[in-house]
């Protein structure tokens, strides 16, 4: 093993044990610092010896490879913590990365259903079959609290308190957070539950397949996709969607930001305020109704 893969080894170990992050965060930095260690390699270029230019051709380099200003970004990000780590367990007194300026990065609004469209996609499973009933309540289990997809299928008996209304959840970084759901989301999951089959693997889920296990995130996304259809929504359509739009009627509803935050499992209240910006159109049409010179 050569110094620069062992340096590796041991920021990983030090980011999962000091900095709690995701696994899917924890895989991304170390495939960054990895192409910065063969790109060193590749320009015989220690790691103690590398100045700034050197980065910045590391990073023109992954440009005209076509990555994008947000991928770029991350980049930095992780060779900052990196070169903090090396300079923190003394196995550099160099930092390249001091003087770093992050690429702009434009700001992608999520896309949202309007109130009317989360009504028509809710409506629109009315079946009664456990399949039908399972979508229901997942669905509307998902508007009522904005949990990641991962999150709602991974929800097992043990996470739910169907009769206070409230869910367990270990977000992100293993953060434990409480989100509370309504009386509609309670009543579709009772009523799933009683025609629920019984699950043929170990693990307690809640929500599982046609045959009887854990049911899959492709597999929502399937059936989202086609319930959206059916209801005769053309937006593009993930689970996300959902998400992004509990979290912007709840703010437009006049729900404290903070309190959104917290729903969300967001560690920075930055995060959450993209979705202040998305009602720009009615603030539009508002001016141009009531503005005398709109």
């Amino acid at each position: 093993m050569t110094d620069c893969e062992k340096a590796l080894n041991d920021f990983i170990s030090y980011i999962i044990v000091e900095k709690g992050l995701s696994k899917n965060t924890i895989l991304a930095y170390k495939a960054d610092v990895l192409k910065f260690i063969n790109f060193a390699e590749k320009k015989l270029i220690s790691l103690e010896n590398f100045e700034h230019n050197d980065i910045t051709d590391f990073l023109w380099e992954l440009k005209t490879k076509a990555l994008k200003p947000r991928s770029i970004f991350r980049v930095i990000e992780s060779l900052r913590q990196f070169y903090k780590f090396l300079n923190l367990e003394d196995l550099s007194e160099n930092n390249p990365t001091l003087y770093l300026a992050a690429p702009r990065i434009p700001e992608n609004l999520p896309n949202i259903l309007t109130f009317d469209e989360v009504n028509l996609l809710l409506d629109s499973v009315n079946g009664n079959d456990e399949m039908h009933i399972r979508n229901k309540a997942m669905l509307e289990l998902l508007y009522a609290t904005g949990l990641r997809v991962s999150e709602l299928i991974n929800l097992k008996f043990s996470d739910i308190n169907l009769e206070d209304c409230f869910l367990r959840i270990i977000g992100k970084g293993s953060k434990e957070r409480l989100v509370p759901f309504g009386n509609k989301a309670k009543f579709f999951i009772g009523i799933y539950l009683k025609k629920r089959k019984p699950c043929l693997s170990v693990d307690d889920h809640i929500f599982i397949s046609r045959l009887g296990k854990k049911l899959s995130r492709i597999e929502f996304w399937r059936q989202l996709k086609n319930i959206a259809k059916n209801a005769g929504i053309n937006k593009n359509i993930t689970p996300h969607t959902l998400r992004h739009s509990f979290s912007s009627h709840l703010l437009k509803g006049g729900a404290d930001i903070r309190f959104v935050q917290e729903m969300l499992g967001h560690a920075s209240i930055t995060t959450t305020q993209i979705y202040t910006h998305l009602d720009n159109d009615r603030i539009v049409q508002q001016h141009r109704k009531f503005h005398p010179r709109g």
